[in-house]
């Protein structure tokens, strides 16, 4: 299974994403999934009721055309199996431009497993992995796109810092600890973006961190790590 970027065939810039059409997207996205033989999830903009830049398209709440940030599940025939919408948007640009998901996607079933998806900023929130693994999420899969951000308290340590990396080198560990999971998590790279893209174990640690460019990682789930870290890490029993 391919787990690719957020908006990774657009471009991330949510002011112009919406542009394009999503529909061939998703069509070029599953023929490719089927020439390789492989599962693919890739990020783009779903327009429900209409085309791209429809005026006929649904309204939201703002009196604009309903615009998700979505992500779709291909299998290795290129049936499209889910699409999911992000729910947590980051920042004015998208705030603008793009509606948000009512709420979060059920896990679904693909060769004898079951998998969550969200997107970027949505696994930055606890209440996400945490009702993926409630009802029974085994893996978490994670476009994103996070932008660049170091800052300092003036005259301080580096542990009154923030660097924006540390959603890979923290929480992505953190909510795979938290619900005995594994997420494949996949950055964007280059100038604006903190690359990182990571693959964490249900044990809390990254099997794989990537470095700031391009770059792949692969691993391999079990079963078995799954069980062994929820008998050592009881938090769902105790929820």
């Amino acid at each position: 299974m391919v787990v690719t970027p957020e908006l990774f065939a657009t471009g991330y810039s949510p002011a112009s994403a919406w542009q394009w059409d999503g529909v061939e997207i998703r069509g070029r996205l599953a023929a490719l999934a089927r020439e390789h033989g492989v599962a693919l999830v890739g990020s783009t903009i779903d327009s429900p009721g209409g085309a791209q830049g429809d005026s006929s398209a649904r309204q939201d709440q703002a009196d604009r055309p309903i615009r998700h940030i979505a992500a779709s599940f291909f299998d290795p025939h290129g049936e499209e199996l889910v699409r999911v919408n992000k729910r947590h948007l980051f920042g004015a640009e998208e705030k603008a431009f793009i509606t948000p998901g009512k709420g979060y996607a059920q896990p679904f079933e693909w060769e004898g497993w079951r998998w969550g998806m969200g997107i970027c900023y949505d696994v930055e929130f606890p209440e996400f992995a945490r009702s993926q693994a409630v009802s029974g999420a085994q893996v978490l899969l994670v476009p994103t796109a996070v932008p660049e951000l170091e800052y300092r308290m003036t005259g301080r340590a580096g542990a009154w810092g923030y660097s924006a990396t540390s959603t890979s080198t923290l929480q992505v560990p953190a909510r795979a600890l938290e619900n005995g999971v594994f997420i494949a998590y996949s950055n964007h790279c280059g100038p604006g973006f903190t690359g990182h893209s990571c693959l964490a174990t249900p044990f809390g640690r990254n099997a794989a961190l990537l470095p700031g460019g391009d770059s792949v990682a692969v691993m391999e789930v079990d079963s078995a790590a799954i069980e062994c870290a929820r008998e050592l890490n009881v938090y769902l029993n105790d929820l």
